[in-house]
Order: structure tokens, then C-alpha cells, then sequence
């Protein structure tokens, strides 16, 4: 009986070591799909957009331009409608035709500001927008994030500096509308510096034009 006992447990443990290789092929990363899949588990992965932006002007500037209607209207679109209070909702009017509107999420003077699109082009649905400040000198900025040196190292206003955190979170996939967002986003970011550096921006619909 005990060698039956015995011989049992090899022959389950050798079944086990056979189909280990099957097993493994299950987890698969599947980068550009957007889903990891971890035996059983399916874990998003949903893309999104990052940009890192110096403006040489001081954080209370940048913050106001963020979330007031005033700087709203002067770097993303001019007709723009919004009070910088918790819970209530921007309308971004691009056009009679299209509007996007945001639910204000957070608003952290100074610090950080986010949104959750309500309204807009279907891809843009529950996608979330953020803004992070973060204040600094140029060689303080610089040891912390060195991947910016030639932002600072162009930076003809060094006296204040303020260093922005944009992200447009949880699209669904990669699509034609996530490239060409990712792209324009960089217009209007550009748009929101030249508006806080020189006072003058450049929102739709002129942020393609060649400056």
C-alpha cells in the first residue's frame, strides 16, 4: 500500500511537471492590445498620455491659467466656460457643433488640478486630465529631473520656474484619436507656456499653425 501511496504522488507530480510549460504559455503580455492576462486574470493595461512641460513663470501663474476661465480662454479654446470650484462642470465649446464638458475633480492651489470628461467624443468618456505644479529653481529641477535639461537650458525667464505634469488618462485602446490627441495636447500645452511666459497664447483653432 505504501508504494501504491508513493507511486500515486510521483505519477501526480510528473502530470504536473508535463503541462507546467502549457500553464506558463497563459501569461501573456499583450503590449499593443492593452490587456495582460495572468492566468484566470485580465488586467488593463489602457494607454496614456504623458507630457512634461517647463514654463518659466511663477506656479500661481501657471495654476490660474489651469483653472480659471480667464487662462482657459486664453491657451485651449476661447469660448471656454468654467469656475474653479470642486464638482462642478467646464464646457470647452470647439465650434457651434462640438462641445467637451468636465466634472472638476480636484483643485489644489498651486498644486495640482483634475477633470473627468463627461462630454466629448466617445473615446474621450471617463478619461480623466490632470495638471500637477511643482515650483522649483533651475538647478533644483534639474537634479530631479535631468530628462528636462534642455527645456531649462533654453529657459530665457529663470527667475521663476514651474514645472508641469500633464496626464489624459484610461483611454480605452490605441487608436487614430489617441495619436492625434497625444500630438495636440503638446500644441496646447505649448499654447499654455507662450500664455504664461509672453501673455499672449495660441488656442484652437489656430494651435497648428506654424509659429
Amino acid at each position: 500500500m505504501q508504494l501504491r501511496r508513493i507511486a500515486g504522488v510521483l505519477h501526480f507530480f510528473m502530470t504536473m511537471i508535463r503541462h507546467l510549460p502549457k500553464r506558463l504559455t497563459k501569461v501573456n503580455a499583450f503590449v499593443s492590445g492593452s490587456i495582460v492576462n495572468l492566468g484566470n486574470r485580465n488586467i488593463s493595461k489602457m494607454p496614456h498620455i504623458r507630457h512634461e512641460l517647463i514654463i518659466g513663470a511663477p506656479v500661481e501663474k501657471v495654476y490660474n491659467a489651469i483653472a480659471g476661465q480667464e487662462g482657459l480662454s486664453a491657451w485651449w479654446t476661447p469660448d471656454a466656460q468654467a469656475k474653479p470650484e470642486p464638482e462642478s462642470v467646464a464646457r470647452f465649446p470647439f465650434g457651434p457643433e462640438y462641445f467637451k464638458e468636465m466634472e472638476i475633480m480636484e483643485l489644489k492651489p498651486n498644486e495640482a488640478v483634475k477633470w473627468v470628461c463627461i462630454a466629448g467624443a466617445n473615446e474621450w468618456l471617463d478619461t480623466t486630465i490632470s495638471f500637477k505644479l511643482l515650483p522649483g529653481d533651475k538647478d533644483a529641477l534639474l537634479n530631479a529631473h535631468p530628462e528636462l535639461a534642455d527645456q531649462l537650458q533654453q529657459l530665457t525667464n529663470t527667475d521663476n520656474i514651474t514645472l508641469l505634469i500633464f496626464q489624459h488618462d484610461n483611454w480605452q485602446e490605441y487608436t487614430p484619436m489617441f495619436s492625434e490627441c497625444n500630438y495636440t495636447w503638446g500644441r496646447f500645452l505649448r499654447s499654455l507656456k507662450r500664455f504664461c511666459e509672453t501673455g499672449k497664447g495660441r488656442p484652437w483653432p489656430n494651435q497648428h499653425r506654424v509659429e
